[in-house]
């Protein structure tokens, strides 16, 4: 019976295992199942997250490799620039110092030419007056690169940033793509016939045929006003055209009219009319007074405003360092500045009023004034055909005058001053060769025997 009971507690203790085995391979299972589950229900956005990290990663990536290469092109750029600027100053430093050898030579042929030139200026000019602009092209197209060339190498390059170039620009564009925008060309007028007209006169800019420095400073002033001159004067003819022929049956008397018209091509009073214009009296069209103002003198006063500002910024400010480094660097302050000091005339006197110190800003605001009072002469200039034919005569006398007055009073001295200098280098560059006499005296000295006091 013991051993009975024994086997009986035995089976149930395997009994009782068994269960709990099971009990625990079912809370085994179920807890995988619900892993499994878990890991199911998991999985999408644990892609989603990882997916958006690498994604990440590579936009990071792509980013850094954009921002290298960008950076390496814009050295690579700089580098270029700086090659290439190189390049194109040692260009103009060698051609201008071909030229300065060939000096006489040059002056010579520019003189021929210039007079040549202008004789033919003249014939276009009454022959085939709508020509006139193409001349202007062609005159700025050569010689503003050759300007460039030439001021590069006698650090004068600042010049180019002047009013008279940026107005010259814009006849250009006017010329070349608004040929027919009556408010563009009043503008132009006002600039043409105020600051670079005036300009001819006050900084005395002389027309000498030898000079191709001097010459193309003359053109660059004088050549927009003959062109805008010759707008208006054609303007003038249509209107006068126009009204003595409505009433040539009833006066008979009027033959210069005719003479003028015979001068000048009834085509091309017509080309100068915008379509739908063809009835206006005068062309460009002034509906009134104050529309006159408006673009003779407000907007043209608002364009040179943006001029000076952007000019102020370039020079004294972004270029300010280069020109502390080098004094030999010109710009119109620099230039006018020290003739006035020299001449101590009423401009350095005026400059001075603020201070020492405030004489730019002098300088700016003298200009200014200048720049108004010009454009605001430019008013009557434009309403009368009489007053614009004595200001030509005037521009063009001006001129010749201080023209003469260099030929016969500054250039000799310049030719003596370059004589004096070349003398000067040739005497240098053979006594470098030779010894002193100072040094032949010792040499001699130290060769001779020293007699003895015995």
């Amino acid at each position: 019976m013991g051993f009975d009971q024994k086997k009986e507690e035995e089976e149930e203790q395997e009994k009782e295992e068994d269960r709990k085995g099971n009990k625990g391979s079912q809370n085994r299972e179920m807890s995988i199942n619900e892993e499994t589950i878990d890991d199911a229900n998991g999985d999408p956005f644990e892609k989603m997250k990882q997916s958006l990290i690498d994604r990440s990663k590579k936009v990071a990536q792509t980013k850094d490799m954009l921002s290298k290469q960008a950076v390496k092109s814009k050295e690579i750029l700089s580098k270029q620039a700086v090659k290439s600027k190189e390049i194109l100053s040692k260009q103009a430093v060698k051609i201008a110092h071909q030229a300065e050898e060939h000096e006489r030579f040059i002056n010579k042929v520019t003189h021929f030419c210039g007079v040549l030139g202008f004789g033919a200026f003249c014939f276009i000019l009454g022959a085939r007056p709508q020509d006139i602009p193409y001349v202007y092209c062609l005159f700025y197209f050569i010689f503003v690169p050759l300007r460039w060339i030439y001021y590069r190498f006698k650090k004068w390059h600042y010049y180019l940033l002047d009013f008279c170039y940026y107005a010259n620009t814009i006849f250009l564009i006017m010329l070349l793509f608004y040929p027919k925008n009556e408010k563009l060309f009043m503008v132009c007028f006002s600039f043409a016939e105020g600051p670079l007209a005036w300009a001819l006169i006050v900084w005395r800019c002389s027309l000498v045929f030898s000079s191709v420095d001097k010459l193309v400073s003359v053109l660059i002033h004088l050549l927009p006003g003959k062109h805008v001159e010759k707008h208006s004067l054609c303007s003038e003819l249509k209107y006068l055209y126009n009204k003595y022929h409505r009433v040539r049956q009833k006066n008979n008397i009027l033959g210069i009219v005719f003479f003028t018209i015979r001068w000048w091509d009834p085509a091309f009073f017509a080309a100068m009319h915008p379509e739908g214009t063809a009835q206006r009296a005068s062309w460009p069209y002034v509906e009134s007074k104050s529309y006159l103002w408006t673009w003779l003198f407000l907007v043209p006063l608002a364009a040179y405003t943006f001029w000076q500002i952007l000019y102020f910024f370039v020079v004294n400010v972004l270029r300010r360092q280069r020109l502390l480094r080098d004094p030999e660097v010109m710009t119109s302050y620099r230039e006018l500045s020290k003739k006035a000091e020299k001449a101590n005339n009423m401009w350095w006197r005026l400059s001075g009023l603020l201070g020492e110190q405030n004489r730019l800003f002098m300088y700016i605001l003298l200009q200014a004034l200048f720049t108004v009072a010009t454009m605001a002469l430019t008013v009557p200039i434009f309403l009368s055909y009489r007053l614009s034919v004595i200001f030509q005569i005037l521009k063009v006398s001006a001129t010749t005058w201080n023209g003469g007055s260099f030929l016969l009073d500054v250039m000799p001295k310049q030719v003596i001053l370059k004589e004096k200098k070349k003398t000067e280098t040739q005497l240098e560059q053979t006594q470098e060769g030779q010894p002193s006499v100072e040094e032949e005296n010792i040499a001699e000295l130290e060769m001779k025997p020293v007699n003895s006091a015995n």
